[in-house]
């Protein structure tokens, strides 16, 4: 089964200055969900009155961030089934995990690991019975 890039991730040390940057360029639809934190849209804007506002596009959603103790990354997320199985793979690849598994606010789980060469890349385990 192929495992699909799901989401990437834009992290730095001042989040107002990329979330400006990356809608001005881009128009972007940028949605703050923590102070640290907002998701991004990039699909096709469509019909504002349905829940999302948005229709599916030739994209992935994503995520502006920023830390003060951070040095920055861009990263992508990919969906895996069993994040502590792909985590324990990668591992025997020669890959180490990075942070998590740690649970998200839609009932999901993610991770991150870095590979032989230090990139680090992150994890997605869909929310239960989906």
């Amino acid at each position: 089964m192929p495992h699909p890039v799901v989401h990437f991730e834009i992290l730095g040390r001042d989040k107002k200055l990329l979330e400006e940057f990356y809608k001005s360029v881009f128009n972007w639809e940028i949605e703050p969900v923590e102070d640290w934190y907002s998701l991004v849209k990039t699909g096709v804007p469509g019909d504002r009155s349905s829940s999302t506002g948005w229709k599916p596009g030739p994209g992935i959603h994503g995520g502006i961030g920023a830390r003060p103790h951070h040095t920055g990354h861009v990263t992508f997320y990919v969906a895996v089934a069993d994040i502590a199985a792909a985590l324990a793979l990668i591992e025997s690849k020669g890959g180490k995990t990075a942070f998590g598994p740690n649970p998200i606010p839609d009932g999901g789980i993610i991770a991150g690991f870095t590979d032989p060469e230090g990139h680090l890349i992150g994890l997605v385990q869909p929310p239960q019975g989906m």
